[in-house]
């Protein structure tokens, strides 16, 4: 035995672990058996293999198991409710946790939505929402990617998201929230220049005297304290936030000043923005 061989030896692997501050995990865990991935998943097919299909953003298999399902006689929306949209939970669950990234929310949510098209398909129109909401990027922002998380999460928890696009100019804005009446609206911006966007919405829709429960605030240079100097308003942390708050507005009402106040209450988690 050479004498490097000899010192790997007689080093305690464990105790270097935790001198460093490094984990040991052991074999890497499939998201199906992650423990909150588990409790969520239905035990039922073709709904387990539709929700899984999901969960690994794999749109040929999510299709395979809606279409399973259809030539069963299956309820389209009972596919979209217990396959779908089970899946679509699991990839927020694993997100929230930090497990999933980006690039897996966007393939996720692209294979529910394809299978929500064939599920519509059959029943010959849309498939019924909870509510509308309405989405854009302020006015000469050209960056979309913390709006297109926010509409995923929306019509993946089952809102009709309306979406304006980016560098939305705010008459277009006004105009949205006159025809669709939402109960929700989002807007996002990265640049300091264009979060200023903001407050002129809610001067116009005051102007024409027009209400919504609240407008959530988001991205990357958008604070609370900025949020909250202007009425209407509600300071958005993260996108998966989103559905949360939309339900507390639809099934309990809540005001945007309720929002604020009650927000870790409302996502049911720490959130450091609202301690």
């Amino acid at each position: 035995m050479s004498y490097v061989e000899e010192l790997e030896s007689q080093l305690d692997q464990n105790f270097i672990a935790i001198r460093y501050n490094v984990e040991m995990e052991g074999p890497a865990i499939k998201p199906e058996s992650d423990p909150d991935v588990q409790n969520i998943l239905p035990k039922e097919e073709p709904y387990k293999s539709i929700a899984t299909g999901v969960l690994y953003g794999d749109m040929e298999a999510t299709l395979n198991g809606v279409k399973e399902g259809l030539e069963e006689d299956l309820s389209p929306i009972d596919i979209i409710n217990n396959g779908l949209m089970k899946g679509m939970d699991a990839v927020s669950a694993l997100y929230t946790k930090g497990f999933y990234f980006l690039p897996d929310l966007m393939l996720s949510g692209d294979s529910m939505m394809e299978g929500v098209k064939e599920c519509e398909k059959v029943l010959g129109h849309k498939s019924e929402t909870k509510a509308t909401t309405v989405s854009f990027v302020a006015e000469g922002d050209p960056h979309d990617i913390g709006k297109n998380l926010v509409v995923m999460f929306l019509r993946a928890n089952g809102y009709d998201a309306i979406d304006l696009g980016r560098d939305v100019p705010t008459e277009e804005v006004i105009n949205a929230v006159e025809e669709y009446k939402p109960i929700f609206v989002t807007g996002t911006a990265l640049m300091t220049t264009t979060m200023t966007v903001f407050p002129k919405v809610v001067e116009e829709l005051e102007k024409k005297g027009l209400k919504v429960p609240a407008l959530g605030c988001g991205g990357g240079s958008v604070r609370k304290d900025f949020v909250e100097s202007f009425p209407m308003s509600v300071y958005g942390v993260e996108a998966y936030h989103t559905p949360k708050l939309a339900d507390s507005i639809l099934k309990d009402k809540k005001t945007w000043k309720e929002l604020r106040k009650e927000y870790s209450e409302i996502v049911g988690e720490f959130v450091p923005e609202y301690a």
